[in-house]
């Protein structure tokens, strides 16, 4: 019987997913538009409306038919919007269903000062939306327990890929070389988010796991190796102190950590891009980096 994928946010990390689907599973995932559906069918994803509160007719019966539900959307001030139909729905109609994905961020950990963490490590999230996303993890492992579905939370590190990367930055003039004394991040390409997703789903894995890079990094350093592959100059570098930045990219850099990919690797999956070299000059290589016809692939707004 064919597989049936439901993703609640078919935005960045869900298109990734559907164009990694190398199978015959039916993919079905929500959009708050209309407008975005036929970009949706172009990459074999079934479009289905989902404005965060009500669940049109038609969205409800592709549901009951799910047996892998992924949820992608991000929690708010009157928490999940996908838990709110949990209950109610998923797990009273949809009788299929045997495993449920849900997309977090390595923001739940907070600030380690440089340190290595893991998914055994104290979660001491800072900022506001890393509280909620803390909080919806828990909720869900609940309901994994409640109801015997494996339940996997992946942990994502800053997300990458065609469209959104140093590159289209370099380009469009954004890029910047801030310099702050030993500030790593960890990053993820998105096709890594798609297979690790796959790979959980087709073992139907629970547990939480960090997907994330091999080599956490200074952020000046990726800046710097994507212009060299471009053959431009980098931008120069900007003290972090004196830098012009919005409260939230500000806020990034409040948190320095290196994160362990280690049990992720343990469950058997192999990274296609370990590190943001390999990822970059794969991209540069094939011309893939802009992201041409994505349009969510062209805002590059960084995912925490």
């Amino acid at each position: 019987m064919t597989d049936r994928f439901f993703i609640f946010g078919a935005g960045y990390s869900g298109k990734a997913f559907a164009r990694a689907n190398r199978g015959d599973a039916a993919i079905a995932g929500t959009t708050r538009s209309a407008e975005k559906f036929d970009q949706l069918r172009q990459i074999g994803i079934e479009p289905l409306l989902f404005d965060g509160a009500d669940l049109p007719r038609e969205t409800a019966h592709v549901l009951r038919e799910t047996t892998h539900l992924i949820v992608s959307i991000a929690p708010g001030d009157t928490g999940d919007p996908v838990l709110a139909l949990a209950r109610e729905v998923i797990t009273k109609q949809t009788p299929r269903l045997r495993w449920i994905g849900y997309l977090s961020t390595v923001g739940v950990y907070g600030d380690h000062q440089g340190a290595w963490v893991d998914e055994e490590g104290d979660c001491r999230p800072v900022s506001k939306r890393s509280i909620q996303r803390l909080a919806a993890e828990n909720e869900w492992l609940a309901l994994g327990q409640e109801t015997g579905l494996p339940v996997a939370i992946l942990r994502l590190s800053g997300i990458y890929g065609p469209g959104r990367n140093a590159f289209v930055n370099l380009a469009n003039g954004t890029a910047k070389r801030l310099i702050k004394p030993n500030q790593v991040f960890n990053r993820i390409h998105c096709d890594d988010i798609a297979g690790a997703l796959w790979h959980l789903a087709a073992r139907n894995l629970g547990g939480v796991f960090n997907v994330t890079d091999n080599e956490p990094a200074p952020p000046q350093d990726v800046v710097s190796y994507a212009a060299k592959l471009m053959g431009v100059e980098p931008p120069p570098e900007i003290p972090f102190a004196s830098a012009q930045l919005s409260p939230m990219a500000r806020s990034f850099y409040g948190e320095n950590k290196r994160v362990s990919n280690a049990a992720i690797k343990a469950a058997g999956y192999d990274f296609q891009f370990p590190d943001y070299r390999s990822a970059f000059d794969h991209m540069w290589a094939t011309d893939t980096w802009n992201g041409a016809g994505d349009a969510d692939a062209r805002s590059a707004i960084r995912a925490d």
